[in-house]
């Protein structure tokens, strides 16, 4: 059979679909398979219908397939819902005592007493989900022995009743064909969310604040966790105003801290975002978006902050926005953002979303040395400290109060060397100009960076234009249609320079994001870029790559 996998297992919220997502991963990942997971779920406790769809494969990967290979029902409305998706070669399996025969017969589908079983086992009703796994592995030609394995590891209670459960459920089933294992590596799975959290402690991380708003909460969660590890802070504040404040103090007494929200957070959140480029306070924001505005659908994924997080905040304020399109760069960018907000001493934002965030992907451990703590400008302890002073780069040193020697002044008035503040036309210009130098080594910076990625045939004439979670389906589909595709991962300051590179002979551009007004377009307009098509996806869902590849050809 084929070397790329699509499985998808759903049921009703509190049925554990995505637990049984994370294992049946780990099984392919244990036969060395790169793996991707989509999680699809309503904001109910209770209920409605969850799924995950796994998809794992001989290569990298970064996006769901259309088409399923398996479909895992733990009820009857994960197949009613999901059938017509199934491949003409695809197996249904399901839970008989509880769901009527799907409509396929024999090798088609494959109905499993999962609740008898579990019942025969002294299980409880939630392990119908290990059960079908269990089922699954056998089926799929995976061995009792690493399936054993894979279990161990995962459960945390109950262990032996799992595992009993299992194993009936296992040599209840009938194995229909071989699944190959690869000769590859292993790689770790890691959620977007994880991969921020780990790059920003690599980093230096001092201190995380949040309050939990999805789909950043798993940063959250993630790091309270681990903080004893991690040598960290983590406080959750009774609001997101809380949050960005207690982060400028913390930041101005010279702890590294990041915090994480959604676009609604961030709304909260951007007259102090204001108060830190004023203040020149080191100010990281993780921005996981999700369709808007209001509370919009609070569980699903769009890309719709991007103007919202290049114009943040009233006045002239100097940012890097950053976006990451997969859990690898999400890690690189996260350690990078953090330092890039201390070298220059300015509120960042990284741009994610519900796709990379909550998504689970295999982690290439070789980025892992790519980031480090990087030293920010100290000041030397010689004459007076001026927490302004007005360098000729405009990064002035850091010192922080209860240095010896340091009276460190942070105003949201406009200031002068010392922090006092000022009100005269000259002091006033003195210091736009001390900020506007250091704006302009942050673009220096940023096209030293890879702040523009290549991928595909890089001498087509057509190419795509994307950023962040889209990175996956784009990719995919520009290297089947045999054209360029280009990600923009630094959107502000705008790297100019490698963007007209990446346009080298460019004749037909197409704009592909998951927004409604094609937001990068405006972007790119506002740098004198015009845009031939645009594919915009607004429906709380990310792009597949058979719907971009589509698109493309009929233009």
């Amino acid at each position: 059979m084929t070397k790329d996998y699509s499985i998808l297992i759903g049921g009703q919220a509190g049925q554990g679909s995505r637990y049984a997502g994370i294992i049946i991963a780990k099984l392919f990942s244990s036969f060395g398979y790169r793996i991707f997971i989509y999680n699809d779920y309503p904001s109910l406790i209770r209920g409605g219908h969850n799924f995950s769809q796994i998809r794992a494969s001989a290569k990298k990967v970064l996006t769901h397939r259309e088409k399923i290979d398996f479909i895992l029902a733990l009820d009857e409305n994960t197949i009613k819902k999901h059938q017509k998706s199934l491949d003409k070669n695809g197996i249904v399996i399901y839970n008989k005592d509880k769901i009527s025969a799907p409509g396929k017969k024999g090798k088609d589908a494959k109905g499993i007493p999962i609740t008898t079983i579990v019942k025969k086992a002294g299980g409880i009703p939630i392990m119908e989900n290990v059960a079908l796994v269990a089922s699954f592995a056998k089926i799929i030609g995976i061995d009792w022995k690493t399936l054993e394995k894979v279990f161990k590891k995962e459960f945390k209670k109950l262990k032996e009743l799992n595992l009993k459960v299992a194993k009936a459920a296992f040599e209840n089933s009938q194995n229909l064909f071989k699944l190959k294992k690869l000769n590859q590596k292993p790689f770790p799975l890691l959620t977007g969310n994880e991969a921020v959290a780990l790059g920003a402690v690599k980093a230096g991380l001092d201190f995380y604040i949040a309050y939990p708003m999805t789909p950043t909460t798993g940063i959250l969660h993630f790091l309270a966790k681990k903080k004893k590890d991690f040598n960290l802070a983590v406080a959750q504040p009774e609001n997101e105003i809380a949050v960005v404040n207690m982060a400028i103090g913390a930041a101005y007494s010279g702890a590294r801290t990041m915090v994480g929200t959604s676009g609604g957070g961030f709304a909260l959140m951007t007259e102090g975002f204001s108060l830190a480029a004023q203040s020149e306070i080191p100010l990281v924001i993780v921005e996981g978006q999700r369709p808007a505005p209001g509370t919009g659908v609070p569980t699903y994924s769009a890309q719709g902050d991007l103007l919202f997080s290049v114009a943040a905040g009233h006045g002239d304020i100097l940012r890097f926005v950053i976006a990451p399109g997969d859990a690898e760069e999400a890690f690189y960018w996260a350690g990078k953002i953090l330092n890039l907000s201390w070298k220059y001493q300015n509120p960042s934002i990284l741009l994610i979303d519900k796709e990379i965030c909550e998504s689970t992907f295999s982690f290439n451990q070789d980025v892992l040395a790519k980031v480090k703590y990087e030293k920010p400008l100290f000041w030397n302890k010689k004459g007076s400290y001026q927490r302004y002073k007005n360098t000729k780069d405009g990064i002035s040193p850091l010192a922080f109060p209860g240095q010896k020697g340091v009276i460190s002044k942070a105003c949201s008035y406009e200031h002068d060397e010392f922090g006092i503040t000022v009100e005269d036309g000259e002091s006033v210009e003195k210091m736009q100009n001390k900020r506007l130098r250091k704006f302009r080594k942050m673009e220096m910076e940023v096209e030293k960076l890879e702040a523009v990625k290549v991928y595909g045939k890089k001498t087509a004439k057509k190419a795509i234009i994307c950023w962040g979670s889209t990175k996956g389906p784009a990719k995919e589909a520009a290297e089947k249609l045999g054209i360029k595709m280009i990600q923009l991962v630094i959107i502000e300051p705008f790297p100019e320079k490698q963007f007209k590179k990446a346009l080298k002979g460019v004749e037909k551009l197409i704009l592909v994001e998951t927004n409604a007004f094609g937001q990068l377009g405006k972007i790119l307009a506002s740098h004198g870029q015009k845009l031939d098509y645009k594919i915009l996806k607004y429906n709380a869902r990310p792009f597949l790559a058979e719907e971009i590849e589509k698109k493309v050809k009929s233009f």
